[in-house]
């Protein structure tokens, strides 16, 4: 009887044992499992994470562990390995949180859902300028940028040159994937250049006989002339009408920007015979491509211009950044001797 006993006891002992481990093996695959998923990994280290395009998932992997931002890179890559994340390696910005799980980063990369870049874009005088400038901000570089501006046969699809395709960038703000290639950023900026030039914007383009290329080369001009913006619409009024007469505009930032020489505060007569077709004292009319990037105020000054009888400009003697204006060569001669003498008395030589 004590026998039976004793075994049977044992026996329902060994059982308890045996349950006992089992809970304790599910519970502890069940905390691996759930540290190895949805544990928090990210460091917090980095902001971003950025995957050129091209990478692999073990350049991806290499450039985590380099900056420290998992805790645990061994549980990262099983769990991309279980998510058959490896082979879907997607470009991009990727937004780094502190404590972000495995899982959510893996379906974040996976799926390629990248945090925007948001680019103000505003007083960059040359096309070249801006290449670099992109270039800082997204993954695309400069010389690529360029190429694409510079090439006659993907521009003039849209109605551009190689000259004047700098009119289509209008400063504002954008939002672009870092990752863009060059004609998506291209497109993008065609885009709101579109739809910038509305149908009422062209008939106000169209009744001074100019179109939205031709009022943005003017707005160029406009805005390296003002100092003010609110000399903007008497400005454009001016050139407008010297052009209406067949003048020529004469106008001193054209020569600067044929000299490609911004240091230039004094343009002097030697200067004034540089041959170039964006020097407005050689040749009549407006130059092939804009002198630089035109602000949206400028733009819209030439379409709604002061209606006035100005010919000629001067900058005021008092160096206020203001201008005289003048209908008749001599009132002109005038102002322009009073601007020379200022500049003489502070020495401004060139």
């Amino acid at each position: 009887m004590t026998g039976k006993k004793n075994s049977s006891g044992g026996g329902r002992k060994f059982i308890i044992a045996l349950v006992l481990i089992i809970i304790v093996a599910l519970a502890g695959t069940g905390i691996f499992y759930y540290l190895r998923y949805f544990g928090p990994n990210v460091t917090g280290k980095q902001e971003y994470l950025y995957i050129h395009t091209g990478a692999t998932f073990n350049d991806v992997y290499a450039d985590m562990n380099k900056e420290g931002m998992l805790r645990d890179s061994v549980s990262f890559r099983d769990a991309a390995i279980s998510m058959h994340y490896i082979n879907n390696v997607k470009p991009g910005r990727y937004h780094l949180h502190e404590g972000m799980s495995n899982r959510k980063l893996i379906n974040m990369l996976k799926s390629g859902t990248q945090e925007p870049v948001t680019i103000a874009i505003k007083n960059l005088r040359l096309k070249e300028d801006f290449a670099g400038f992109m270039s800082k901000k997204l993954e695309a570089d400069s010389a690529s940028i360029i190429h694409l501006l510079d090439s006659s046969a993907y521009v003039q699809q849209f109605g551009f040159t190689p000259e004047n395709v700098y009119t289509m960038i209008l400063p504002n703000t954008y939002e672009f994937k870092w990752n863009s290639s060059p004609r998506k950023i291209f497109s993008k900026l065609f885009g709101e250049y579109q739809k910038f030039w509305t149908p009422e914007r062209k008939l106000k383009a169209s009744e001074i006989k100019l179109n939205p290329i031709k009022v943005t080369i003017l707005a160029s001009i406009v805005d390296a002339e003002a100092l003010h913006d609110s000399e903007m619409p008497t400005i454009a009024g001016l050139y407008l009408n010297r052009m209406k007469k067949g003048m020529k505009l004469e106008a001193d930032p054209t020569v600067i920007f044929a000299l490609h020489d911004f240091s230039i505060h004094r343009v002097l007569k030697h200067q004034l015979a540089t041959n170039s077709p964006y020097n407005t004292y050689m040749y009549t009319g407006l130059p092939p491509g804009p002198i630089m990037m035109p602000s949206l105020n400028a733009i819209n000054s030439v379409l709604d211009y002061q209606h006035h009888d100005y010919l000629y400009m001067c900058a005021k003697p008092d160096f206020s950044g203001y201008t005289n204006f003048a209908a008749t060569p001599a009132q002109h001669q005038i102002n322009a001797r009073a601007f020379q003498e200022a500049l003489n008395k502070r020495n401004i030589k060139h």
